[in-house]
């Protein structure tokens, strides 16, 4: 079977008659040994293992020998030297996934690990599994995530939705269901969000996935850089050139930022696509409700309502904040599944910190975030020091916000400190204008007539109240 297996013959014969299934890692996340007990629950793939590296994602790309490996990888605090459980997945022949609990154990010093080893529980998991076991060490926040977004790509198979349209939110999931009736028609779509969203990217996966492997091609349109009549000359060239290929039909013109066309473009493109029978499918971007805009008076009317017969509304991040924790997961199995070093996920900290944050460049600054913290981590997990340091700084600056400056209108200061003092002097000469005068070093002409405009005397009345 391998090298490996003929190593410490005694010790060998021992593990591979336990009942419970169990493998071994090396510190390059190699599998170097398994069981019989193991073999029997993976069946004859398991002779594929030895030598595969595991890496720590769940890409719901990934198949075959790849998705195994990373169905099996231990967390990656685990090749720190802390013991920590897990799941451990698999599909059998039917293509369900078969879930059971395993612990993973690490041998050797701290900063020097020799191996992990990974005992696996006897019996599947049952498909509504959701708690660990009391008295067993419970999975951390990242732990947890990973075990949800392995579950949410394993229920989006079949929707082949791209992993930005991950998360619970409301408005993710309409946004979901959107993007799943767009992919089973032909008809227009047009995908509204702000920048930094995905918008693009979606439409991709809507293009793709309609069609499979009949789809023909995406041509994108950047129409905030052409001009009307390049933008009719290039949708007319298009739709030539389409008539004339093998596939006609199964091209989409994609048209990126479509709010920007100028009203003379607005028209003469609604005058190419929609005056008579166009061989493209039309799939447009937009960072506003097109139809919301005509009603306006800001957009043709015509090309509002062409583009829009399905609609798709991408949320800003920001709008759903509680799908942060799934994406930030994401991001880093991405770059996990690249096979170089491997992240757990982020610190509950970390993920406090991130919530904070405006998002301003939605999810592509997130996940340029996330790839600058997962370079940066020195722990099997991203921690509030790994954040870029724009981020911390803004967050920072959000705490501590610069007191408001006020101007100091000195006339009025000046006239309500006289005003108090004339107040006094009224008061212990006790009315009596002529004494106030002289308390206050001035005559009694010039006291009444502050007292006037000062509005503590009627102006009518300059009678001396005798004490």
């Amino acid at each position: 079977m391998s090298r490996a297996r003929n190593r410490g013959p005694a010790l060998g014969r021992l593990l591979d008659g336990a009942s419970q299934p169990l493998y071994i890692l090396d510190e390059d996340r190699k599998i170097v040994f398994y069981n019989a007990a193991f073999r029997r629950w993976l069946g004859a793939v398991a002779d594929d293992l030895l030598g595969r590296r595991c890496a720590y994602h769940s890409a719901p790309e990934a198949a075959g020998i790849d998705a195994l490996t990373a169905g099996l990888c231990p967390p990656p605090a685990a090749f720190s030297g802390r013991r920590c459980t897990g799941l451990v997945v698999r599909n059998d022949e039917q293509g369900h996934t078969r879930r059971r609990k395993a612990v993973f154990h690490p041998l050797g010093d701290v900063g020097e690990l020799i191996a992990v080893v990974a005992v696996v529980d006897e019996l599947d998991l049952p498909d509504d599994f959701q708690e660990t076991a009391p008295g067993e060490p419970r999975q951390s926040e990242s732990q947890s995530l990973h075990e949800q977004l392995r579950e949410f790509h394993r229920r989006q198979a079949a929707e082949h939705l791209p992993d930005r349209l991950v998360g619970t939110s409301p408005a993710i999931r309409r946004a979901r269901s959107q993007a799943a009736l767009a992919s089973g028609t032909r008809s227009s779509v047009v995908i509204v969000g702000p920048k930094g969203s995905g918008k693009e990217r979606l439409a991709r996966t809507v293009h793709f996935a309609g069609d499979g492997e009949h789809a023909g091609a995406v041509v994108p349109l950047d129409c905030a850089v052409l001009g009307g009549d390049l933008v009719r000359s290039t949708v007319i060239a298009l739709a030539a050139q389409d008539t004339g290929s093998d596939r006609p039909g199964q091209n989409t013109l994609l048209l990126n930022g479509v709010d920007t066309i100028s009203p003379e473009a607005q028209r003469e493109l609604a005058h190419v696509l929609f005056e008579r029978p166009f061989p493209l499918r039309i799939m447009a971007t937009s960072t506003r409700r097109l139809v919301e805009l005509a009603r306006q008076g800001e957009y043709d009317t015509r090309l509002a309502l062409g583009l829009s017969t399905l609609e798709i509304e991408l949320p800003a991040l920001a709008e759903r904040i509680e799908d942060l924790p799934l994406l930030v997961q994401t991001f880093i199995e991405q770059i996990n599944a690249e096979g170089g070093k491997q992240i757990g996920g982020a610190a509950s900290e970390t993920l406090d910190m991130l919530a904070a944050y405006g998002w301003p460049g939605s999810l592509d600054e997130l996940s340029a975030a996330i790839a600058s913290a997962h370079q940066q981590a020195e722990s099997p997990e991203i921690r509030p020091c790994d954040i870029p340091e724009n981020i911390r700084l803004a967050l920072d600056a959000a705490a501590h916000p610069r007191r408001k400056e006020t101007t100091i209108q000195i006339d009025e200061y000046l006239a309500a400190i006289e005003r108090e003092l004339i107040a006094r002097a009224m008061a212990q000469a006790k009315g009596n204008k002529t004494k106030a005068a002289w308390l206050l070093g001035l005559n009694r002409p010039r006291l009444y007539r502050r007292l006037v405009q000062l509005g503590l005397v009627d102006e009518e009345s300059d009678d001396d109240e005798t004490g």
